[in-house]
């Protein structure tokens, strides 16, 4: 379950998860065997500091995906200021197996004129930049190397870690990061056991085209762990925050 503890408010009209970039919405799908997901959560919960989490719950699993803005503090001395940045981290929890499941992230199919696609990976980052005159955008996540090495610190099935030959092999592997048409990916997982979790980050940022610091491609690194932690400092901050104005409360055996 991701944020157990955190603040939230369930609201009673469900709408479709995605984060809003220059180039139109980044939308969000999950299949799992032959069955695609709604993309009207079966739960929505609002939580502090413009955020959503969203929630289905299917005969075989759970899934979640919690959307939030990121900013990635990036050295001024080195990267130039990014105009937006949000991120997501996606969750699926087997409580049966599952052969097969994906998760696409996707701008629309048709993007606005002028704008220009393409493969943007490496260092075990999967990743696309778009681009025009004024705008560039990077969306990125976990590669097949980052999916494997997320298996030893505890956001995929340990076991998986055993697969890495097969990122270099692609010709007997069954899953893997897909770039289709470079307006987005999809992440086609391992088999998952009873039991088992996977969280995968997503993560768009966008700056003037002029910038040519790369700013983006290095701002859609981080884990689900460092996106969750930082969430979690940033709610925990609210809190303290919003109690710090309220008077204490004095311990009395008077006191009703």
């Amino acid at each position: 379950m991701l944020l157990p503890t955190a603040p939230r408010v369930r609201l009673r009209s469900a709408v479709e998860p995605y984060i809003d970039t220059p180039f139109g919405p980044l939308a969000f799908a999950t299949t799992i065997g032959s069955t695609v997901l709604p993309q009207l959560p079966d739960e929505l919960f609002e939580l502090p500091g413009d955020r959503t989490l969203a929630r289905w719950v299917t005969p075989g699993a759970t899934v979640e995906l919690l959307t939030t803005p990121y900013d990635p503090e990036l050295d001024p001395d080195t990267w130039g200021p990014l105009t937006g940045c949000r991120a997501a981290v996606w969750r699926i929890d087997a409580t049966a197996p599952l052969g097969r499941v994906r998760f696409a992230a996707e701008l629309p199919a048709r993007l606005p004129e002028g704008v220009e696609a393409g493969w943007d990976g490496g260092q075990a980052l999967a990743a696309v930049t778009l681009e025009d005159d004024t705008t560039r955008l990077t969306v990125g996540g976990n590669d097949e190397e980052a999916i494997c090495g997320a298996a030893l610190v505890g956001e995929a099935p340990r076991r998986w870690a055993a697969l890495s030959d097969e990122v270099y092999d692609r010709s007997f592997s069954t899953w893997g990061v897909d770039f289709g048409h470079h307006h987005g990916m999809t992440w086609t997982l391992p088999p998952l056991e009873a039991g088992d979790h996977c969280e995968l980050p997503v993560v768009a940022a966008w700056a003037p085209a002029a910038d040519e610091s790369e700013n983006t491609w290095y701002a859609v690194m981080p884990s689900p762990t460092v996106l969750l932690r930082r969430v979690t400092a940033e709610l925990g901050t609210r809190a303290d925050a919003s109690n710090a104005g309220r008077p204490a409360v004095a311990a009395s055996s008077n006191h009703p």
